[in-house]
């Protein structure tokens, strides 16, 4: 008998993250649906590049300013509570969106509905910290945002032809009804833990290391500073690649609609692939050192977008498709190492507000930089600078990266 209790408790933190993973799945389904959908609306609202820019950008506006008090929210109240809220915001927020005619209205409840699509993560990010112990929470991390991307890649198989044959509205509010009842499903066998690893408490009202002094604390850590200003040039290198790889297919490279979504599909296998491999290399190959991992990811993504930058028009789609595959492994699938070493970088009773405080700062490069992607591809007509804009990001990334590395060995010693 005890036997099997001592195998249900082992089982159990596996079985959590199985429910984070799939609200996360689902929760990426609904906020990243704008992606494979941005051609249909732009066809439909007559929009300019930059306009489909700005939608996708207007999620992540809504997760900017919803991560740092969802952080908070999630300390305090826990991942069960939030997981309901969360999804329900988003769900109807894109629901409504789906029967509007009007672009700003549109833009606007996509950042409402980013108002819950950000909470997902300091969420999801605090359950980990506290189901998991060290050595293993980069790989659950990354199986975890590994649902961000696989949410991302089945909009593309089922909302890209479903938007085809009966229009975006249509497909659109599929998804905001799927999330919807996976939410309430989720909350239903989700629960947070008593204690965390380690015997330590969940309630943080009775936790004396949660202060505000120690809150103000993380605003003056150079570590989490410098990773999030990495991911901030990072995630917008990303957001930019998932918002017109449809485009450069169709529009540059001549390749007809269905290879052009797959461009955007195989960008999140790799992504997928990518987050869960990070994660586990991170844990057993650099023994928890992240930093490793996401210099790798920044100098990949420099060559990558320099080798886009170079491709001529009607350049074989397999080479394209490899070059935008390994894309995804690195920038789209260095997320998990992100959320980790942000959450690491504070103490366990401030994961989720570090997690929150570090996805403000991050998630403002997806509200910049695609807009500007789109509109040096208004102003040029082509996709060579605006690629090359994307590896000087990355050069500007690991820039920060290394400042961020330096603070920490510093403050170590």
């Amino acid at each position: 008998m005890g036997n099997t209790a001592e195998k249900d408790d082992h089982r159990l933190p596996w079985r959590m993250l199985g429910w984070l993973f799939v609200t996360q799945i689902a929760v990426a389904f609904v906020g990243r649906s704008l992606a494979p959908l941005g051609p249909r609306i732009a066809e439909d609202l007559n929009l300019t590049k930059a306009q489909v820019g700005t939608l996708t950008a207007a999620v992540f506006l809504g997760q900017s300013l919803t991560s740092l008090p969802s952080g908070y929210l999630a300390d305090r109240l826990g991942s069960r509570r939030m997981l309901a809220a969360l999804t329900l915001l988003l769900g109807l927020s894109f629901a409504l969106a789906s029967f509007t005619n009007r672009y700003a209205w549109i833009v606007a409840l996509a950042a409402i509905g980013g108002l819950g699509y950000g909470a997902m993560h300091p969420t999801s990010n605090r359950g980990i910290l506290y189901w998991f112990p060290l050595e293993r929470r980069g790989t659950a991390m990354g199986l975890k945002q590994m649902g961000v991307t696989a949410g991302s890649a089945l909009a593309v198989i089922v909302l890209f032809p479903l938007a085809l044959h009966a229009g975006w509205r249509a497909a659109l509010l599929v998804a905001a009804l799927t999330v919807l009842a996976t939410g309430l499903i989720a909350t239903w066998h989700y629960r947070d833990p008593e204690k965390g690893q380690h015997g330590l408490p969940f309630d943080r009202a009775s936790d004396p290391s949660f202060s505000w002094s120690a809150t103000l604390s993380l605003f003056r850590s150079r570590p989490l500073w410098g990773i999030s200003l990495a991911a901030l040039f990072l995630t917008g290198a990303q957001m930019s690649l998932t918002a017109y790889v449809v485009f450069y297919g169709q529009e540059h490279m001549g390749y007809p609609p269905y290879a052009a979504g797959l461009l955007l599909f195989l960008s999140e296998v790799g992504g997928s692939v990518g987050r869960v491999a990070w994660g586990f290399i991170s844990d057993r190959a650099f023994r928890g050192d992240r930093w490793r991992g996401l210099m790798i990811i920044a100098v990949s993504t420099f060559a990558l977008n320099g080798a886009l930058a170079l491709l001529p028009a009607k350049t074989s789609f397999y080479l394209t498709a490899f070059i935008v595959g390994w894309l995804g492994l690195t920038v789209v699938g260095f997320n998990g190492l992100w959320m980790v070493q942000a959450a690491e970088s504070a103490p366990k009773s401030l994961a989720g507000l570090a997690s929150g405080l570090s996805l403000s700062i991050g998630s403002l490069g997806v509200v910049l930089i695609p807009p500007v992607f789109g509109w040096i591809l208004d102003r040029t007509g082509g996709y060579r600078w605006a690629w090359g804009f994307l590896a000087m990001l990355a050069l500007i990334a690991g820039g920060w990266l290394i400042f961020a590395r330096k603070s920490q060995n510093t403050v170590s010693l």
